[in-house]
């Protein structure tokens, strides 16, 4: 199958030719690329036109169905997206509970390392993405051509790879990890085997505290959202509101000043929560039965609306509310109408590398506690 290239940021992005027949829709004429919403590089274009109404909720059940469908929906995404998706969690539960249903067709709303996940779990399946061009920033970091530069530096290193990660650099991966369950994948290696560790700094950091192991190389790559929530603006806000539980995602910029402060005395150690984003639905139950009234949440801010839904009677409050990725963003009502109606955007990944990467993938699983989130 010969391959199109679409190209964004740094990441060069595999999709195939469309393969799917195109469906009738009359909402479909309103769909329109519009630009404005703007990238962490600058402008970029996203689909407009249709607002996520009742109409257009039916609309998209009566697609998926003629598709035989599921819609999965990532924790970041826009709220009429979460609640229009059969599954909503992150995007490696999400890969596996696709790979476990009948459907013909799993459509990922989400960026695009995630749809490539869900095909490598799922190489029979037809994958789709709203939108092509939903880039990572995170996964955007650590290249294929870094990572193998990276590697014959340290050719004895075994090679971690966040989840967050394109397919060609998990086919170079000896093991992947989340957030959930990155210290103990690390903790199970060798203890005399150096170990690359990328592309997530912070959450690198993190493993390396908590394993004290001293032979970690760690890539210095980040998400431009998460590597956004200073320090200094967590300290703010905890002393603004001193009664409230602080949940904070292992890849943001405040992690490391979350210890410090805690080790410090400036931040009671009991307020402050490490969680993936799994870990956070968690904690907000228990948030909840132990009447909690405020829980302060550093990651990106569309999490919030799982949260809420999960403890409703907890007031979840975003340490920086500008904490909005804007890939994830272009996942609008207009980009999941499209994408049914007109079988697009389809992502493949080569069978070779889909077979590396599962292998780097199956190892994580084998650890346990992958299901914690990203």
């Amino acid at each position: 199958m010969q391959l199109n290239t679409v190209l964004f940021s740094v990441m060069t992005v595999t999709t195939t030719p469309q393969t799917l027949d195109e469906l009738d829709s009359p909402l479909l004429s309103a769909v329109h690329r519009a630009s404005g919403h703007v990238g962490p590089d600058g402008p970029v274009g996203r689909w407009e036109g249709i607002d996520g109404n009742e109409d257009w909720a039916d609309e998209i059940r009566r697609l998926k169905k003629a598709r035989n469908a599921v819609i999965l929906a990532h924790n970041y995404e826009l709220p009429e997206i979460q609640d229009i998706a059969d599954h909503t969690g992150d995007s490696l539960a999400l890969s596996r509970i696709a790979a476990e249903t009948d459907a013909d067709v799993i459509v990922f709303c989400g960026v695009h390392f995630m749809a490539e996940t869900a095909k490598i779990l799922s190489p029979d399946k037809t994958v789709l993405i709203p939108d092509a061009e939903a880039g990572c920033s995170l996964a955007d970091s650590l290249t294929e051509t870094e990572l193998a530069e990276w590697k014959a530096e340290h050719p004895d290193a075994l090679v971690v790879s966040y989840i967050n990660t394109t397919a060609a650099v998990k086919g170079l991966t000896d093991v992947c990890c989340t957030s959930s369950n990155a210290v103990d994948v690390v903790a199970g290696l060798p203890a005399d085997k150096e170990i690359l560790f990328g592309p997530d700094q912070f959450l690198g950091a993190h493993v390396r505290r908590q394993t004290g192991r001293d032979n970690i190389h760690v890539w210095a790559g980040e998400c431009h959202v998460h590597a956004g929530i200073s320090g200094p603006e967590l300290a703010r806000r905890a002393e603004e509101n001193p009664d409230a539980d602080l949940f904070i995602h292992p890849e943001c910029g405040c992690a490391n000043s979350a210890i410090y402060l805690a080790g410090e005395g400036v931040i009671d150690p009991e307020r402050v929560h490490m969680l993936s984003t799994g870990e956070m639905l968690t904690s907000a139950k228990t948030a909840s039965d132990a009447g909690r009234g405020k829980v302060l949440v550093a990651t990106e801010v569309g999490m919030l609306h799982q949260l809420r839904g999960v403890a409703p009677d907890v007031d979840f409050a975003p340490v920086n509310e500008r904490a909005s990725c804007p890939y994830m963003k272009m996942i609008t009502p207009a980009a999941l109408l499209r994408c049914l109606a007109l079988g697009a955007d389809e992502v493949d990944v080569a069978p070779d590398v889909a077979e590396k990467a599962r292998q780097a993938v199956e190892r994580m699983i084998a650890v346990g506690n992958p299901g914690g989130g990203e």
